[in-house]
């Protein structure tokens, strides 16, 4: 049986050659890149020495946790990441959803396509470039917000980029601004398959434009919608580092410190590799964890999942 399994192994090998050459390179790339480097997983449970290697360095087991766990700041720093993520998914999602459904709504072509080119090109924006003009847009002393204000008689500019309670805001809309565009096509590509007959039958039907989409737009959408909030979902403690770190200063510490900069800080700036490794191993359980349990739930409220 299993000789007659192998036979038919290689005869399927040799009839689709072509195929599985395609395949080779990206599983080649996604195990180099993303499976072997799991191998230095276990420097989280030593305490890893550059002299000595991965292999020699000595095993302290769960220290590096406990250690992540009792610090004054591992409470700040969770519900920081955590609060920045849900903010940016509730805004991001159904801004990218709303801009969809009324792209989707106008027939003239060439006001569509102009629409979407300048709703998608901030997309390709650099992180640096977006910093760098929020930077030269809101300081208060040289940006075009202070010279303004100064314009208008206002002597103590507010500094947004110093307000802590401005960060998360000014890190959420900017990203609503540079990523709903691309966030977009996607959904439109979705729209693109709805049923042309379904839209004729609700015009005879007499049905009005919202009801058209609440009843073809939004079911049609649905499984889309489901499978990219799974995902965002287990993305939530993992805000992005580059953006995060650059809009960073000592007056909105407070609540512009996640997860991903801690980790820098500590363990590469302090060279605490073994620190930083166990934060990014606790940063991917609690990933999976998010990402297991909503794409459960979803395939119990819903006809759509993940896997």
């Amino acid at each position: 049986m299993f000789i007659r399994t192998v036979s038919l192994w290689r005869k399927n090998i040799y009839r689709h050659w072509q195929l599985y050459c395609i395949v080779a390179l990206p599983v080649l790339f996604l195990i180099t890149f993303n499976y072997v480097p799991m191998i230095g997983i276990q420097i989280a449970f030593k305490e890893f020495n550059p002299t000595q290697g991965i292999w020699h360095s000595p095993w302290v087991g769960g220290e590096q946790f406990e250690m992540f766990f009792s610090s004054p700041y591992f409470w700040p720093i969770i519900k920081n990441t955590l609060l920045l993520s849900i903010y940016a998914l509730c805004i991001g999602t159904p801004a990218a959803i709303l801009l969809a459904l009324a792209l989707n709504e106008v027939k003239n072509q060439r006001f569509k396509k102009i629409v979407q080119m300048f709703t998608y090109a901030p997309y390709f924006i650099s992180t640096v470039v977006l910093v760098g003009m929020i930077n030269i847009i809101l300081s208060p002393t040289t940006g075009l917000y202070g010279q303004l204000s100064h314009l208008f008689g206002v002597e103590n500019v507010y500094d947004i980029l110093g307000e802590s309670k401005a960060f998360s805001s000014l890190y959420v809309w900017s990203g609503v601004w540079q990523e709903t565009g691309y966030g977009a096509v996607i959904y439109l590509a979705a729209l693109a398959n709805v049923n042309p007959e379904l839209y004729e039958a609700s015009k005879i039907d007499g049905a009005s434009r919202i009801q058209k989409i609440i009843h073809i737009d939004l079911p049609a959408i649905r499984p889309t919608i489901i499978v990219l909030f799974i995902l965002a979902v287990g993305g939530l403690m993992s805000v992005g580092f580059e953006k995060v770190f650059l809009l960073q200063n000592m007056l909105n510490l407070s609540t512009s410190e996640v997860i991903s900069t801690y980790v820098y800080k500590i363990g590469l700036v302090n060279t605490n590799y073994s620190f930083g490794v166990a934060v990014g191993l606790f940063n991917s359980v609690v990933g999976f964890i998010l990402i297991f349990t909503t794409n459960v739930l979803a395939r119990k409220f819903s006809d759509s999942s993940l896997f």
